[in-house]
């Protein structure tokens, strides 16, 4: 079972340094799809997996958006 690591978001300012943070990890995790589809297996490749990395760094962003929803 994989456990998530806790952050508490305070600011703006801690928000902006956890979506950094959040999105150079996915970039690490799944740019390696990215790099080996630019080379050489086409354009559409390279489309396919540049959309499944800039949509797991939105889904991220979402999820922690969702989550700070209706707290005041």
């Amino acid at each position: 079972m994989e456990q998530a690591d806790t952050t508490t978001i305070a600011n703006r300012s801690d928000f902006a340094q956890w979506a950094i943070e959040r999105a150079a990890a996915i970039v690490a995790e799944q740019g390696g799809d990215l790099a080996l589809a630019a080379r050489g297996e086409g354009d559409e490749a390279i489309a396919g997996a540049a959309n499944a990395l800039g949509q797991a760094i939105v889904d991220a962003m979402l999820e922690v958006f969702d989550g700070l929803v209706g707290q005041d």
